[in-house]
């Protein structure tokens, strides 16, 4: 066969297996398709398939393939870190910025802290810190990836359990915009590069200038034009933070972040999300899947897994109880906030996949972030809609008495 017939048939893997898994398995309450396409990514990869099937694996994932697959999954996520960016509300968040700061301070605090004490007891054992990661890069990417939540992810969460336009579902997304962007902070603090600083800081002081050059243009423009103008400002911006060796998502999530939302109608926003979910996501995931190795053996790969899934969960829900207690919520809250919060997705997973590229994780590393945003999300729905239906249940019930 030729690289464009195997190429066809990586893609027809790709779209495949994860829809049949998703349709026949039913697996929607507890695991979306995104998930589900996660995971079909791992299962593709050379831990499971390659390892079964080595021949095959070799034969479809050829370095020519992948090399075509990367560059779609590379356009994939940029169009999709963008999209998160363009989706924070910080006039929302300045509006209620007390509320929102304590809250988010403490949802990301607490468990950025356990994730460091996950990443200080891994730093024990050999295998787990990338070749060119120095110790305080790895405790605080970890720690990072153990505090993540996934804004895009929460947002199809939430509308699934009927909550997004309510007064907590608005909350909870005003505490998540604020940990959005202290996450990509905290990850250009990371990747700062003390060799090429004066490249870095040439970058943000172009970044900030061009930036106002942008928005100026973007108000004069019709509306089909921002779509089209938007797409060059993301490639530009990419270029350039990777040139300056930050990276090329954290480019993306800057475009998106200085661009408003009403800009563009809300209704083709959406669709262009969803599409993007649908068309060039998967792709990524398969790309994402392909890097997971096993080569520490899967025990050691699952353990650590587990102890930055229970850093990670245990670190949301103390948060969230302390902002309860600073903040005096209502009775249960404080429960539904801190799981809905933990839900770690697709940003997890690009912040493992940068951690990755810039060597501060190994492979296996990088595989036990997977399993654990994977668990994280895969948790979310069962735990938090048993809640809202006794909250929901509670509140007749005082109406009811009163």
């Amino acid at each position: 066969m030729n690289t464009t017939e195997i190429f066809l048939l990586a893609m027809l893997l790709i779209f495949t297996a994860p829809y049949l898994l998703w349709r026949l398995g039913k697996t929607d309450y507890f695991a979306p398709l995104v998930i589900v396409q996660i995971i079909g990514g791992v299962l593709l990869g050379p831990g499971v398939l390659g390892a079964a099937f080595p021949e095959y694996h070799k034969f479809i994932f050829t370095p020519p393939v992948m090399q075509s697959l990367n560059g779609i999954a590379w356009w994939a996520v940029m169009l999709f870190v963008m999209i998160a960016g363009i989706e924070l509300d910080l006039k929302k968040v300045w509006q209620y910025r007390r509320e929102s700061a304590a809250t988010a301070g403490l949802a990301l605090g607490v468990p950025l802290l356990c994730g460091c004490g996950a990443a200080l007891l891994l730093l024990g054992y050999p295998g787990w810190i990338g070749a060119r990661g120095k110790d305080w890069q790895f405790l605080l990417g970890i720690g990072m990836a153990c505090a993540v939540t996934a804004l895009p992810v929460l947002v199809l969460l939430m509308e699934k359990l009927e909550m997004l336009r309510q007064p907590m579902g608005q909350r909870i997304l005003r505490y998540a915009s604020l940990d959005d962007v202290a996450i990509w902070g905290v990850l250009a603090v990371i990747l700062l590069d003390w060799e090429r600083v004066g490249r870095q800081a040439g970058f943000l002081l172009a970044f900030a200038v061009l930036t106002l050059a942008f928005r100026r243009l973007m108000l004069r423009l019709p509306e089909m034009d921002r779509w089209y103008v938007s797409l060059i400002w993301l490639a530009l911006c990419s270029f350039g933070a990777d040139w300056a060796g930050l990276h090329y998502m954290v480019g993306a999530f800057l475009a998106g972040v200085v661009m408003d939302a009403d800009w563009f109608e809300q209704r083709k926003l959406d669709m262009l999300f969803k599409h993007i979910l649908l068309v060039l996501m998967p792709v990524f995931f398969l790309s994402t899947g392909l890097r997971t190795q096993w080569d520490i053996g899967s025990y050691p790969v699952f353990f650590a897994a587990g102890l930055m899934l229970l850093a990670s969960v245990g670190g949301k829900l103390a948060g969230a109880r302390l902002a309860g207690k600073v903040l005096k919520w209502k009775q249960g809250e404080a429960s539904i906030i801190g799981w809905l919060l933990q839900t770690k997705g697709l940003i997890e997973i690009i912040f493992a996949n940068i951690l990755l590229d810039k060597q501060i994780i190994t492979n296996e590393t990088f595989t036990a972030l997977l399993l654990m945003a994977c668990a994280s999300t895969m948790l979310t729905v069962p735990v938090v809609h048993p809640r809202l239906n006794r909250a929901a249940h509670a509140g007749l019930l005082r109406q009811a008495s009163s």
